[in-house]
């Protein structure tokens, strides 16, 4: 056995595991961030595992390695931004009112919708599958990422209003139409409307407020 040098502690070999796994799982970030860079860029031919590997500089194997097919791809890149978008609702301030929460949620996903991020799902989300079974048959990883959404996002929004007196049912109605109302006010904006995009904002928030509102009698 070659002997230790002065002075340096020996290397264990789980710590010299762990070193290679922090930096296999930041080779993984950077390429699942280039891709996200990528597709975010609107371009639908960027829905390719062959351009997204000349983009970030590798080569189809390298990704094919990192992430085992194009499945695993878009299933990893659709992971990495739910990892960056974070749990959107609950990051409101718990003790202000229904008013307050309802849109500080709206302007924050105002924001959000025109961060890369959701740029990519939508370039991505434009190239898949349309049918659901079919998205399930051809992109099983992929499908069940998306999938994973709803339930996440829902339970999010129940805990954002759970110190309010509302009607859980309720929450789960805005929680099912907030994601493409927003995004219509989005896609409005970008498409260069005419119509005020703050009172727009406004007017949904109200209206949603009005639906979560306790009901008052007397």
């Amino acid at each position: 056995m070659p002997p230790v040098e002065a002075g340096r502690p020996s290397v264990t070999p789980a710590a010299a595991a762990r070193r290679v796994n922090r930096r296999g799982q930041a080779t993984r970030d950077a390429m699942l961030d280039a891709a996200i860079s990528s597709l975010a860029s609107g371009d639908p031919a960027s829905v390719s595992g062959n351009r997204i590997a000349k983009d970030i500089g590798a080569t189809w194997g390298v990704i094919k390695y990192q992430f085992d097919d194009i499945d695993g791809l878009w299933a990893a890149v659709l992971h990495r931004t739910a990892e960056q978008r974070g749990d959107l609702p609950v990051s409101v301030k718990p003790e202000a009112p229904l008013g307050e929460r309802v849109e500080a949620i709206i302007e924050l996903m105002y924001e959000g919708l025109t961060a890369p991020e959701s740029r990519a799902i939508e370039t991505l989300r434009a190239a898949l599958p349309r049918d659901p079974d079919e998205l399930r048959r051809l992109f099983p990883k992929t499908a069940a990422e998306f999938a994973s959404w709803g339930p996440s996002w829902t339970e999010s929004c129940q805990r954002a209003f759970a110190d309010l007196d509302v009607d859980p049912e309720r929450v789960r109605e805005v929680a099912a139409f907030l994601p493409g109302a927003m995004r219509g006010l989005v896609s409005e904006k970008q498409l260069g409307s005419f119509q005020d995009q703050v009172l727009a904002r406004r007017g949904l928030a109200r209206a949603i407020v009005a639906l979560l509102a306790p009901a008052r009698f007397g």
